[in-house]
């Protein structure tokens, strides 16, 4: 096939009437494995340029970030299409929504699941299937494009620390150069003193993300997954607003030299699993304050 469109070109289209040639199940059945296929080998391609060069590492948290509950692979085929996209649906959704797809936009593929099945072990699958999806900036809804709003400093570290998985101390004893830092045997997070509140939040993000990746079993080990922890509180930072100017990715294809795309998917799964955890914990107290502020009475 001569493009990555054309495999798809025909996606859409209904089986032929009964005056055409009959439908053809099995030659339908090895369409849609091409396409699957197809979109796999995008996104093994994708892991693989992504560890490989820090800025690119970057833009992908950045998707991963804005897309924070899509799986590593939806962000990666995203990422690989339409690394600027900030609001997707599928040609109908935006239908329903009252937005039309403009002239001559292409759209760009992600995976959902498909039927359940059963492996040569007994075990229960589920098969994934490419679904095409289109960015608000290609709909006539574009200039609707919506400004992220942030909390305010005070109101973002307290969603931060909402049934935070350990502890979280003030402390006048850790070492100078340290903002915060987690200690498993104490399963708490001690936080410096008197730092600002960009700094507050750069910092506990950090060691939240290392308190979540510990599960307590006794395997956790803190050089192994201070990278992690690190994208994370990026990560957390690009979500909620707060200034990454500091943060550094030049290090990525040391970080990650030798693994081959299925490791590098489960190394940023570690880091979107930890930053969903936290994430979903703030995103549930900011809605239940903004719920709250609906319900006061006016004065």
């Amino acid at each position: 096939m001569s493009s990555f469109d054309d495999l798809f070109r025909q996606e859409n289209e209904q089986p032929a009437s009964r005056n055409d040639q009959p439908f053809d199940k099995e030659a339908w059945k090895q369409q849609k494995q091409e396409q699957r296929e197809t979109v796999y080998t995008m996104i093994d391609d994708t892991a693989l340029t992504v560890a490989q060069d820090g800025a690119t590492f970057q833009k992908y948290l950045d998707v991963q970030s804005r897309f924070d509950r899509y799986s590593v692979a939806n962000a990666l085929l995203i990422l690989a299409q339409k690394p600027d996209a900030t609001r997707i649906a599928d040609f109908d959704t935006w239908k329903e929504q009252g937005a039309y797809i403009r002239k001559k936009e292409s759209g760009f593929y992600i995976l959902e699941p498909g039927e359940e099945y059963q492996r040569d072990d007994g075990t229960t699958g589920i098969s994934y299937n490419p679904k095409k999806m289109f960015d608000i900036a290609q709909t006539g809804n574009s200039h609707k494009r919506e400004t992220p709003t942030y909390p305010d400093d005070r109101t973002r570290i307290k969603a931060l620390m909402d049934h935070a998985p350990v502890p979280i101390r003030i402390c006048d004893t850790l070492q100078e150069g340290t903002n915060a830092l987690y200690r498993p045997e104490a399963r708490e997070i001690q936080v410096r003193k008197g730092m600002d509140a960009s700094n507050i939040f750069r910092a506990l993000s950090q060691e939240l993300a290392h308190a979540e990746i510990d599960n307590g079993d006794g395997s956790y080990n803190r050089s192994t997954h201070a990278f992690h922890a690190y994208c994370v509180s990026y990560m957390l930072c690009k979500q909620y607003g707060v200034d990454t100017n500091g943060y550094r990715f030049d290090r990525v294809p040391q970080m990650l030299e030798g693994l081959d795309a299925q490791e590098i998917r489960a190394e940023l799964s570690v880091i979107r699993e930890a930053a969903g955890e936290i994430s979903g914990r703030m995103n549930r107290m900011l809605a239940q304050q903004r719920q709250q502020k609906r319900q006061e009475p006016e004065r």
